[in-house]
């Protein structure tokens, strides 16, 4: 269809191409999780009152104004979730990279995830596995831990 189209050179080599090979299993990952964080945006917005927007239009707010100072302060929780979420399915992605590539071509898409159950369960490494699983953590507790003091610390301002 491609080269019909007029493009001579193009193949479709992604999943067999070093370079290509990731960008696949990014456009992928998008793909598989778009829906649940369209899911938890929409619950976001849903939960903004109507009442809170009417009143802002009424006082003279455009509707850039309404988006930039009232809905997207309201929808902070919603971002992080989702990006916390996101972050923590991109670390523990071995159901993906395992349908689509085993790691290949060569180690080009090889994630924490597959390194953990490969050194686990085919190298009979354990230590090197756990220390692998307490390294997925840490980098998803680096970016929770910092997020719930400033929330917390915020909570007991108020």
């Amino acid at each position: 269809m491609f080269i019909d189209w007029g493009f001579e050179n193009f193949t479709f080599d992604w999943l067999v191409n070093r370079e290509m090979a990731i960008y696949t299993i990014v456009i992928a990952g998008v793909w598989q999780s778009a829906g649940f964080v369209m899911a938890l945006f929409l619950a976001g917005l849903r939960s903004v009152e109507d009442e809170i927007v009417k009143a802002a239009k009424i006082d003279g707010a455009n509707l850039f104004t309404v988006y930039w100072k009232i809905l997207l302060p309201m929808m902070r929780p919603v971002f992080f979730t989702s990006f916390v979420i996101l972050v923590h399915i991109s670390i523990k992605s071995y159901d993906l990279i395992v349908a689509l590539t085993q790691g290949g071509p060569g180690i080009s898409t090889t994630m924490p995830a597959l390194y953990m159950t490969q050194t686990a369960f085919h190298k009979s490494q354990v230590g090197l596995s756990a220390a692998s699983a307490m390294m997925m953590f840490m980098a998803v507790a680096a970016v929770i831990i910092p997020y719930l003091y400033s929330e917390l610390r915020r909570e007991n301002a108020r």
